[in-house]
């Protein structure tokens, strides 16, 4: 039986930017993985309105309620309930609340790798790591270092070139450690990894 990654339905408040994380699926080994959104009224700005690319998976932004403006390579696409907006892979992009209160997305990432975990972290780091993040919401270098060196090709910042920011990122992240940041959630161990293949050898 596959094994949580916390409770689930747990909820994180980034407070930075009125988005609350909702491990609504904490679960690992499938082709995708999923979790819920809330945005608060004028949510998602701070660190999120960054925009930025996941090199190797689609992101599919579903409304349930309210209504969501997704940036996609410079073009804005809006989605109200029942309607979705996928972000292919590669494509620079952000997201805000569109709505004059709160909206509630389903957010899914199409080949899975460990968003879920990636995700988990930069939630938890909010809450209990408040001194990670500058003012604006933004996660300062060190600690931002450190969590794209560990979870590599999962997120990257648009311009950049990704090449170069894995050199920055693998330089950086030795530095944070010793300068004391430490991840909330970790990548998966060789031993979950195995797990969660031979898991999927079975359904296959």
């Amino acid at each position: 039986m596959r094994k949580a990654l916390v409770p689930a339905n747990t909820r994180i408040l980034n407070p930075y930017n009125k988005e609350t994380f909702v491990f609504t699926h904490p679960y690992e080994g499938t082709i995708s993985s999923r979790m819920d959104v809330v945005l608060g009224k004028g949510g998602s700005g701070g660190g999120n309105a960054i925009a930025h690319i996941h090199p190797e998976t689609d992101e599919i932004f579903t409304v349930n309620s309210g209504c969501v403006m997704v940036m996609i390579d410079g073009q804005e696409h809006v989605a109200v309930a029942g309607q979705s907006i996928t972000v292919p892979k590669g494509a620079s992009h952000f997201f805000r609340n569109a709505f004059d209160g709160e909206t509630h997305l389903t957010v899914t990432f199409v080949n899975a790798q460990e968003h879920l975990r990636f995700f988990l972290n930069l939630a938890r780091w909010t809450s209990e790591y408040p001194a990670y993040f500058k003012p604006d919401g933004s996660v300062k270098l060190l600690p931002i270092a450190l969590a794209l060196n560990a979870f590599r090709d999962h997120l990257y910042i648009s311009g950049p070139p990704v090449w170069a920011q894995k050199v920055l990122c693998t330089a950086l992240a030795p530095i944070a450690r010793l300068a004391g940041y430490r991840l909330a959630a970790k990548p998966a161990s060789r031993a979950e990894r195995r797990m969660r293949q031979n898991e999927q050898a079975l359904v296959a």
